[in-house]
């Protein structure tokens, strides 16, 4: 069985390029992440005249999920990470298919760092690392495959030394990834190929694809279970070559069940019962998805290891919020970032030079107002809206009635703005030039002045 994970950076307008890998490659399960497009407007029919069964979870212009099945159709389990019923996110989605419980994920991307959107993306890891455990304590056979937005070591980045302060590659982010490895996962791409360079992402600026200067974000991780299955990894990389193209390239494992016990209905139910932990021994005589849901209902009644960060933040962190709005208004210290934002047309060479030009394209989260911001539209207090006897001397004029100062640039943001000077892969591109991994804020307007005592 041929289990495939491919970040589509929109199916809408990489529908062709999805369509002829799947008539080419034909893998049995793919995984797809950032769809971009709100339920109603996946394209189910051209996906079911592919061949394939889908089970999706959108959302509209950020996000979204989905899991394709070949020949047969997919048992749902369920969607949206367990952990924080709060979070809106279409980040999550499970399902088993031939005995095999695919969980399909696409992970925070967290930029800027430290910040709201940082903070949400451990938080998040924390709530997968938990599921992790209680998918391998059913002992069933478990691949989760996805975009992590994680490069685990300095073989998996070009150039680390330039990625030193980004949410993908900082310590906590790294340290999280390999503490859900730690509970019994297999790297899949990583056991075939050991030491060598292989990456997954390549960015539309600076030929990135050209010069192979990439990132391997995308991973599929096996249960111990399904470990001794796996027979072959790889990455389709002339898919990233082609017109039009995400900015990642299709990761897939091959896989050969006989291998391994089955895990499903019948009598072989018992193994996954059997020293699964609180929950699921109770669900012998249930099949893989039953008993899954059962650690995940065990799952829901313990508390979340801390409240959620974020939520106001909608859409796919590599976008960048409006300037002014939050510290955390960029995405500042990717060097190499996509966007969830909708393509654009082909920078001038005016705004080639200035990238202050590029739109925003997230909207801000509330939570994290800019402590500058919340100063600076504060009404003057209750004493200063009593009128005054006298006319108050011009010598008296609060200095709070001065424009607001422009927010700071941190050394981050200067480093990333400086980077994302450089002009698409090519002219054909014209629509891709917007969606990269760097977005830097729109110069911010000066805050309306605000009279006081």
């Amino acid at each position: 069985m041929r289990i495939a994970t491919f970040n589509v950076n929109g199916i809408g307008s990489r529908l062709p390029a999805l369509l002829q890998w799947l008539e080419e490659k034909q893998p049995d399960v793919a995984c797809l992440q950032e769809l971009k497009a709100p339920q109603e407007k996946f394209p189910q029919e051209a996906i079911n005249a592919a061949g394939y069964h889908a089970i999706w979870h959108g959302q509209k212009s950020w996000n979204g999920v989905a899991i394709l099945t070949r020949g047969a159709p997919a048992q749902e389990i369920g969607r949206g990470l367990p952990g924080d019923p709060e979070d809106e996110q279409s980040r999550y989605i499970e399902a088993v298919f031939n005995d095999v419980v695919i969980a399909c994920l696409y992970l925070p991307n967290g930029n800027p760092a430290p910040g709201p959107k940082f903070d949400y993306k451990l938080k998040w890891f924390e709530r997968l690392i938990r599921r992790g455990e209680q998918l391998l304590a059913t002992g069933a056979k478990v691949v989760m495959a996805g975009d992590f937005n994680v490069m685990p070591t300095e073989l998996d980045v070009y150039k680390p030394e330039r990625w030193l302060d980004d949410a993908l590659f900082r310590p906590e982010t790294r340290e999280a990834f390999h503490r859900l490895l730690a509970q019994g996962w297999t790297d899949s791409l990583r056991t075939m190929h050991p030491g060598e360079t292989i990456y997954t992402f390549w960015d539309y600026f600076r030929n990135a694809y050209g010069r192979n200067a990439g990132l391997r974000i995308d991973h599929l991780l096996l249960s111990p279970a399904l470990a001794p299955a796996l027979k072959a990894s790889d990455v389709d990389r002339d898919v990233r070559g082609r017109e039009k193209p995400s900015d990642h390239a299709p990761t897939w494992i091959e896989l050969d069940l006989s291998a391994v016990a089955s895990t499903g209905a019948g009598s072989a139910t018992a193994a996954v019962g059997k020293g699964a932990g609180k929950g699921t021994a109770a669900a012998k005589g249930k099949d893989v998805a039953q008993v899954v849901a059962a650690a995940e209902s065990d799952a829901e009644a313990a508390p979340a290891p801390g409240k959620k960060a974020a939520k106001s933040a909608p859409g796919d962190d590599r976008a960048a919020p409006k300037a002014a709005a939050t510290p955390a208004g960029k995405d500042a210290a990717k060097p190499a970032a996509k966007s969830a934002t909708k393509p654009v047309a082909k920078p001038s060479a005016k705004s080639a030079a200035s990238p202050a030009t590029k739109p925003a394209a997230e909207p801000a989260a509330k939570s994290s107002a800019s402590p500058a911001t919340k100063s600076a539209a504060k009404p003057a207090d209750k004493s200063a809206a009593k009128p005054a006897p006298k006319p108050a001397a011009k010598s008296a004029a609060s200095p709070a009635a001065k424009p607001a100062a422009k927010p700071a640039t941190t050394p981050a943001a200067t480093r990333s703005a400086a980077r994302n000077k450089a002009k698409p892969e090519a002219a054909g591109d014209a629509e891709d030039a917007g969606i990269d991994r760097v977005k830097t804020p729109k110069k911010p307007r000066t805050a309306a002045r605000v009279k006081s005592a």
